[in-house]
């Protein structure tokens, strides 16, 4: 995958397929995947650390995280996100945060939101580096938006949304990322760019969709929003499996004389 085959794939009607991921060991599963695109986004920042929102994530968090995935997963094409701020500060110091994640490893950069930034953005595409757009809803954000909620369902706002879609096309981005948008607003911009939008909580008619691995793996049984599909019970299998190596220890089945050194 070359920053060449997303427009080659929409042209095409082919859907692309996006798994965010963190670390260098899920990025070396991931790598033996047909998955097309990794995502290594500033969600670490809860996923990783602990914290309760993605606004932590700082440029030196995001780099060692894609410098931890590039190394597990040397064949694939790796999108690292702008933390929260990075694209509001002077060009100066937003380009040093993008030389920073592509000096890491990522092969393109990922900016949230569209409105006062669009400049950056163009000048950080004329400098060389691709970049991915983000809306709907956009996780540093949040706390404008009043918390985890749909937007464009009003008929301003969808508006506004397909106007900044445009406008990020405008700007040079390869690709755009609808999060938590209405379907039928999803299908609109998809049909009104010639760059292809990725979703998440987006609909079907998006030209391609994410999911973070932990997410889709269902390491967090209880989070179930509605766009999720848990594809594998993993928090209930490692669990299993943890509590299968205790009995063994505690039972004194493990290790046995074949597991041991003579």
């Amino acid at each position: 995958m070359n920053i060449n085959d997303f427009a080659r794939r929409k042209v095409c009607g082919e859907k692309l397929s996006m798994v965010t991921c963190y670390d260098f060991w899920s990025a070396q599963i991931l790598d033996q995947t047909d998955v097309d695109t990794i995502l290594v986004g500033d969600s670490l920042a809860m996923v990783m650390h602990g914290f309760p929102s993605t606004v932590h994530a700082t440029v030196d968090m995001m780099a060692t995280h894609i410098a931890a995935v590039r190394r597990g997963a040397p064949s694939k094409f790796i999108v690292g996100d702008m933390p929260f701020m990075q694209a509001r500060y002077s060009q100066d110091v937003a380009l040093e945060g993008v030389a920073q994640l592509m000096r890491a490893g990522s092969n393109a950069v990922k900016i949230e939101g569209a409105a006062g930034q669009l400049d950056l953005m163009a000048r950080i595409v004329e400098s060389g580096v691709p970049v991915m757009g983000h809306l709907g809803l956009t996780p540093q954000s949040v706390e404008a938006f009043g918390g985890h909620k749909v937007q464009g369902r009003a008929e301003a706002a969808a508006e506004q949304i397909l106007a900044d879609a445009k406008a990020l096309e405008q700007a040079g981005c390869f690709a755009l990322v609808l999060e938590c948008v209405p379907q039928m607003l999803g299908r609109k911009i998809s049909q009104a760019l010639s760059i292809p939008t990725i979703g998440i909580g987006a609909g079907p008619f998006t030209d391609g969709q994410v999911l973070v691995l932990q997410d889709l793996l269902g390491m967090q049984a209880d989070f179930k929003p509605k766009f999720l599909r848990h594809y594998m019970a993993g928090h209930q299998a490692l669990t299993d499996a943890v509590n299968h190596f205790h009995n063994d220890v505690a039972e004194g089945a493990f290790p046995t004389c074949q597991e041991a050194y003579q």
